[in-house]
């Protein structure tokens, strides 16, 4: 078991390096706190997944770990580097910037976010040249490597309005992974998708997991968390409720997660 739930906690206990280190995240929205304080390590070849209820923080939760979101209050490190706000108490030190946490963290949305003018090479291009700086004759080799990861190079120079939802998503993650980040964030990257094209992308999803790519999932496709999911993490109301290694969809200990998992079962 790679942590354990201590409260709302969910803190290593392995060997293996924690890449990413969160305590005491809050996160809040005029008077509204969405994050209520998470303590949660990811550590560097883990696949986390987070589910629960619509509303329950998942989302806010991934977002800041890339500071899309800045959070209120807290501490989040990555590789070591601070970029939220610290902990009462810690000294100051120096924070690291947006950018560069972005340059770590691939992140695949809901929506795919391809723009319409690029074909499927270079949107991936695009943010290799824009992010890495690559000269284009570098990114364009650079892309297609990475289109040909999701079994996507024979659409290389389609654009998106030729591609259907699926194609597009794992365009999406092609564009993340060709920037070799440390760690994928993936936000219910199937919730856009028709029911028949969620298994194409879930299968590429798998195939990140089998390189050995840390890996933080909101997701409620229960199949996909089950295979997947080296650490589950069940949040409602902003807080961790409860954390749980593999077969933890099969025994999870709080009345509120059981009620949960019931449900998306039906």
């Amino acid at each position: 078991m790679s942590a354990a739930a201590v409260g709302t906690h969910a803190v290593a206990d392995t060997d293996r390096a924690v890449l990413i280190r969160i305590r005491g995240l809050r996160k809040s929205f005029g008077t509204q706190e969405v994050l209520c304080g998470i303590d949660l390590d990811i550590c560097a070849g883990e696949h986390v997944v987070i589910v629960g209820p619509s509303g329950s923080g998942k989302s806010t939760l991934l977002r800041s770990i890339n500071l899309l979101e800045k959070p209120t209050a807290g501490s989040l490190r990555v590789n070591g580097v601070e970029y939220g706000p610290g902990l009462p108490g810690e000294p100051p030190q120096r924070r690291g910037s947006p950018l560069a946490l972005r340059r770590t963290v691939g992140m695949v949305f809901q929506q795919f976010n391809l723009f319409p003018h690029l074909t499927a090479l270079g949107n991936v291009a695009l943010s290799l040249r824009s992010v890495r700086n690559m000269k284009a004759s570098e990114a364009r080799v650079k892309a297609a490597e990475s289109l040909r990861s999701v079994g996507l190079l024979q659409r290389a120079a389609y654009y998106p309005a030729e591609l259907s939802g699926g194609q597009q998503q794992r365009v999406a993650i092609a564009r993340a992974l060709a920037l070799d980040p440390s760690v994928m964030l993936f936000d219910e990257p199937t919730s856009a998708l028709d029911p028949e094209l969620v298994g194409e992308v879930l299968r590429t999803m798998r195939q990140v997991a089998e390189s050995g790519m840390t890996m933080v999932v909101v997701t409620h496709e229960m199949g996909f968390a089950r295979d997947v999911g080296d650490l589950n993490v069940f949040m409602e109301d902003g807080a961790i409720v409860e954390t749980g290694a593999r077969g933890f969809f099969d025994n999870p200990t709080s009345a509120r997660a059981k009620e949960f998992i019931r449900a998306v079962r039906r």
